[in-house]
């Protein structure tokens, strides 16, 4: 079996998760670039390459159970074990009138698309992936989140943290909560979990608005898929050191 470490990085195709997968190959790592458009999948998987990347696509819409277990066969096959597992795809879900969820109007259907996604799509790909990553000597999960999933930033007057977003907002705070249930189940074991904040980038996610960029919103889920030995799990970090829960 190669030594090359394995990484696999969901909603891999644009954005952060494309950036993500680019760090991680710049590093060493073959990458598999986990998407569900084919189109785009294989148009990143192109590009990595160009940049000497050693990558790979996997087909993968991590609401969809069999697309996971099929994902999960894929990259056994194409690589026998993984060594780094980033959930980065994610969806916000609709958004009202100044990009907000209200509340008091908010359709059911989507917050269950966004938790779908957000939180279920976590469980479904991690669980799956968890036979791969128990043959390294060093996994890695790392949870893309958002410090709008931060109950004490949300709940702080005084703390500027963009508009009401009741389906998107809580699903990280969600995923954040199961990152913890994740690490303290692996307590005693070799395998590392943490959620990461990349910041307001401007991707198509955020229809532009940011001031950071894909670049600078990969660094903390790349540092963290990277951790030594010995390292946190656990915990919520971003660019500046760890986010309050």
């Amino acid at each position: 079996m190669s030594e090359t470490m394995i990484a696999l990085v969901t909603g891999a195709n644009k954005g952060i998760g494309y950036e993500i997968a680019a760090g991680l190959g710049s590093l060493g790592y073959r990458v598999g670039v986990g998407a569900r458009d084919e189109a785009r999948r294989d148009t990143a998987v192109g590009k990595l390459r160009a940049l000497g990347v050693d990558a790979f696509g996997v087909p993968l819409d991590v609401t969809d159970d069999r697309s996971v277990t099929d994902a999960a066969e894929l990259v056994e096959r194409l690589a026998g074990r993984l060594d780094a597992l980033v959930n980065n795809a994610g969806v916000s879900g609709e958004m009202g009138p100044g990009w907000e969820q209200d509340p008091t109007v908010l359709d059911l259907e989507v917050l269950r698309t966004v938790v779908d996604t957000n939180v279920m799509g976590v469980v479904r790909v991690t669980n799956a992936m968890l036979p791969l990553l128990r043959r390294s000597a060093s996994p890695r999960i790392v949870n893309v989140s958002s410090s709008v999933g931060s109950l004490t930033r949300q709940a702080d007057p005084d703390t500027e943290i963009g508009p009401i977003m009741a389906a998107y907002a809580p699903s990280k705070s969600f995923l954040n909560a199961l990152t913890v249930q994740y690490a303290r189940q692996f307590t005693g074991t070799n395998i590392l979990i943490n959620a990461a904040c990349p910041g307001l980038v401007a991707t198509d996610f955020t229809g532009f608005h940011g001031p950071r960029t894909p670049e600078q919103g990969a660094a903390t889920p790349i540092r963290l898929a990277t951790l030594p030995d010995g390292g946190p799990s656990g915990s919520f970090f971003e660019d500046d050191g760890v986010v309050p829960w």
